[in-house]
């Protein structure tokens, strides 16, 4: 089972014929295996990394540190929950060190995610601080290089 969930992460859009090909199982098991990982939410989605700078559309995403005074009986968790629901934000993390949530939002424009964070982010109940980042530049984004462009970098020799 392990090896199919590396496989599909790997490449989401390997037909079952192929997977059951690598896996040595037959079609019918490896689609029976899948819809069970998708019943059971081990199989959450199935996402495509786009390069949206090279397409055209520009976005801005910011990497939000937080940190949070825990609500008693349910600690971190209302608040993270209250954070991902905003359409804005891509990724909520709870983390230990010295911040308590780790937050990636995108939007349109360095100052529509100002403003979602000076407005929406830092209001919240609970929320003590805030701090952004701004990616300038992607190279590798969930196991993927962003901008391969394979060169030949071995030195040139002339006799």
């Amino acid at each position: 089972m392990k090896e199919l969930l590396e496989l599909l992460e790997k490449n989401s859009r390997t037909t079952t014929a192929e997977l059951a090909s690598i896996l040595g199982q037959s079609e019918y098991q490896v689609e029976q295996d899948i819809k069970r990982l998708e019943r059971d939410k081990i199989i959450l989605s199935y996402p495509t990394i786009i390069n949206w700078e090279k397409f055209g559309s520009e976005t801005v995403t910011a990497i939000i540190s937080i940190n949070l005074t825990p609500q008693r009986e349910v600690g971190f968790d209302a608040i993270a929950e209250r954070i991902y629901r905003f359409d804005e934000v891509k990724t909520v993390y709870l983390m230990s060190g010295s911040f308590d949530l780790l937050v990636i939002i995108e939007g349109k424009s360095l100052k529509e995610v100002a403003n979602f964070v000076a407005t929406r982010l830092s209001t919240i109940e609970g929320v003590t601080q805030t701090r952004s980042h701004f990616m300038l530049k992607a190279y590798k984004k969930d196991g993927v290089i962003i901008n391969d462009e394979e060169q030949d970098r071995r030195l040139v020799v002339s006799p």
